[in-house]
């Protein structure tokens, strides 16, 4: 067996809309050209556009370099050459998230239905060549909680091992009572519910920066703790994604303040984790051994490459860094770099 990249991604492109329900061709996105030269500050990258129903998104410059990767990886074009890039990469298997949709793109229910759905579809379809080495994130429609809950038994037989959120959608949290059709039918399927990094608003590149984006995971890890949701749903395994670890220590310490710690019936400092199933990806510069030793998080840690993306958390070689750092016991890497990562997704 090899790594277990918890948080890898695609790039979107036309080829995705494909997938699209014929009665829903007029939802379909819109690639615009990028802005002309003059339009764009100094050294700015000429990002093309999406046209979603009045509103746009980017599609993000990606550079071939500073990624690792090419189009062909990234869109999964060519799908035998991704699994090869794996196999360089000690990676055995991916757990794949979207890249547009890391921020909500229209408040249309039925817009959004159509889209999400095309690209749900296009992933089950491109996985469905890699032998299960791709696995991927199912991409709920929020705006219609109950026919997204009404497909989750689809979406795992086609490949997908967890439903994502974001931790904050459309102002609800998690522990909002409006989820919990989706959280009812992932527990009968004893999926995972992973909440990554990203925004959940439509207006969210208003002086929303990335900082705010990590922040709701932890707003949504907060939510649930205090709502006792995990209680409720026993066989979910619950992610939290892209927004590192360091901030677990914190948390810990302000769930458990005004004597909640001292009336937990289980260690509240080292135990937090394992009683709610709580997996935390982290990142290669976080304290793990400290994480480890001194806050239960051992078997719920996990990492991931954040693959064909370029910003800080992106890191091809973070599991064999992990592999090598200091101060873990024998055997601890190989939980974080594999282990809890198979047993979050199920794979």
């Amino acid at each position: 067996m090899g790594f277990i990249d918890a948080d890898a991604h695609v790039d979107e492109w036309a080829g995705t809309w494909e997938y699209m329900d014929q009665a829903e061709e007029r939802h379909r996105p819109v690639l615009l050209d990028p802005p002309r030269p003059g339009y764009l500050q100094k050294d700015a990258r000429p990002h093309p556009l999406w046209l979603i129903a009045g509103n746009v998104r980017l599609k993000r410059y990606r550079d071939d370099k500073l990624t690792g990767t090419t189009r062909e990886l990234r869109e999964l074009v060519d799908v035998p050459a991704r699994l090869r890039h794996m196999d360089e990469l000690g990676i055995d298997v991916q757990v794949l998230y979207p890249t547009m949709f890391l921020h909500a793109v229209t408040t249309q229910p039925d817009v959004e239905w159509a889209i999400h759905g095309a690209y749900n579809r296009w992933l089950a379809a491109k996985t469905a060549e890699s032998g299960g080495r791709l696995r991927w994130a199912y991409l709920p429609s929020v705006l219609s909680v109950e026919r997204s809950a009404a497909e989750l038994e689809w979406a795992q037989a086609h490949g997908a091992a967890a439903v994502m959120k974001k931790g904050v959608e459309y102002n609800r949290s998690a522990s909002d009572p409006y989820f919990y059709p989706l959280y009812e039918e992932a527990n009968r399927l004893s999926m995972a519910i992973c909440f990554h990094q990203g925004s959940g608003t439509l207006h969210s590149n208003a002086g929303e920066g990335a900082s705010m984006q990590r922040l709701s995971v932890l707003d949504a890890f907060s939510a649930l703790v205090n709502g006792e949701v995990p209680d409720m749903f026993p066989n979910v395994r619950w992610g939290f994604v892209e927004a590192g670890a360091s901030w677990i220590p914190y948390l810990i310490k302000e769930l458990g303040m005004r004597g909640r710690a001292a009336r937990s019936p289980y260690d509240f400092k080292t135990g937090l984790l394992a009683h709610h199933r709580f997996y935390v990806t982290c990142d290669t510069e976080d304290d793990i051994a400290d994480l480890v030793n001194n806050y239960g998080a051992e078997d719920y840690l996990t990492v991931g490459t954040d693959y064909s993306h370029q910003d800080a958390s992106a890191e091809l070689q973070a599991h064999q860094v992990i592999e090598e750092l200091d101060g873990l016991a024998p055997g601890v890497a190989a939980k974080i770099t594999d282990t809890n990562g198979r047993r979050l997704y199920g794979v």
